[in-house]
C-alpha cells in the first residue's frame, strides 16, 4: 500500500526442520539479503521501529563510514519497551546495544537466531550457530537508538507470542510440556519498577499506541509474579546497579558479539 518500487515482497516457505533452534529466523533474513542491493544495509526486525529524529544522524553516519573499509556495520542503542508504551527494562538481562546496519558484503551473514551478524566465509548455508570459523564483525556506534516493541502487547497475545516463539525454538512437544501449567494471560510483573520513558515515539507508532487498551490488565505494584522475569531477579538487579551507578552504564561481563572500532 506504501505504493514505493524500492520494496520487494519475498515469498517464502519457513522450513522448521532444516533450520531447527530458531535458526530459520537468520536463514530468512539472509534470504531477504540477498535480494538487496547498495552499500549499506539497514536490517530493521517487525517489532522494532526507528524514530524519524535519528534518520539524519544515521544517514550522516553512513555517509561519513562509507570507505573506511575497517567498519563493517554500525552498532545501535536499544530501548526494550515493556508491557505498555511508558516504561522500558534498563537491566543486564537485556541486550544494550546490537548491529542493525551492515555493509552490503555477501560473506556477512545474519547469524545464531537472527539478533545479530557475523562474517561467515565459505558459509555451507545450514550451520547457523556454528561459532568455529566465524568472525565477529568490527563496527562503529551510530548515536541512534532501536525501540524494541515486541513485549508490548496485551497480556494474552504476547502469551501466544511466547508459546510460537518456543515452538520454532525448541519443537511442539517441548513447548506444550513448558507451557501446560501457564495461564492464558502473561504476567509481565510490576511495571512501577522500571524506567519511565518520557520522549516522544516514532511517528508511525501514534495508531499503535492510540489502540493500547490493556492497562487493566497490567500491574504498577506488588512486586514480581508468579513466574519471576529475568531483569527482575536478584542477581540481574545488582549487576545493573553496579553498572549504572559505578560504570556510567557499561556493561559487565555482557556478550558482545562484535569489535568496536573507535572512530
Amino acid at each position: 500500500s506504501i505504493g514505493s518500487d524500492k520494496i520487494r515482497i519475498i515469498k517464502t516457505t519457513w522450513d522448521l526442520e532444516k533450520y531447527p533452534r530458531g535458526t530459520v529466523h537468520a536463514q530468512q533474513t539472509n534470504l531477504a539479503k540477498s535480494h538487496c542491493t547498495g552499500d549499506w544495509l539497514f536490517y530493521v526486525q517487525s517489532d522494532e521501529v526507528v524514530h524519524e529524529k535519528y534518520l539524519p544522524v544515521i544517514r550522516a553516519r553512513c555517509q561519513e563510514l562509507l570507505h573506511d573499509r575497517d567498519v563493517e556495520g554500525l552498532l545501535f542503542h536499544y530501548k526494550h519497551f515493556w508491557g505498555d508504551y511508558d516504561h522500558y527494562v534498563l537491566s543486564h538481562a537485556w541486550y544494550p546495544d546490537e548491529i542493525r546496519i551492515v555493509r552490503n558484503d555477501p560473506e556477512i551473514y545474519s547469524w545464531w537466531t537472527a539478533q545479530s551478524f557475523r562474517r561467515i566465509p565459505d558459509f555451507d548455508g545450514l550451520s547457523y550457530r556454528q561459532r568455529e570459523g566465524t568472525l565477529k564483525l568490527k563496527v562503529a556506534r551510530v548515536d541512534a537508538f532501536i525501540y524494541h516493541y515486541g513485549f508490548v502487547r496485551p497480556p494474552r497475545l504476547m502469551q501466544k507470542k511466547r508459546k510460537a516463539f518456543n515452538t520454532i525454538h525448541w519443537g511442539e512437544t517441548k513447548t506444550q510440556e513448558k507451557f501446560k501449567d501457564d495461564q492464558d494471560l502473561y504476567d509481565y510483573g510490576d511495571l512501577s519498577k522500571l524506567e519511565v520513558f518520557g520522549e516522544t515515539h516514532p511517528g508511525v507508532m501514534k495508531e499503535f499506541i492510540s489502540r493500547f487498551d490493556w492497562k487493566d490488565q497490567l500491574r504498577y505494584s506488588g512486586g514480581p509474579g508468579p513466574h519471576m522475569q529475568k531483569h527482575e531477579k536478584l542477581k540481574y538487579r545488582f549487576i545493573t546497579f553496579l553498572e549504572q551507578k559505578l560504570f556510567s552504564g557499561k556493561q559487565l561481563f555482557g556478550f558482545r558479539n562484535y569489535v568496536l572500532v573507535r572512530k
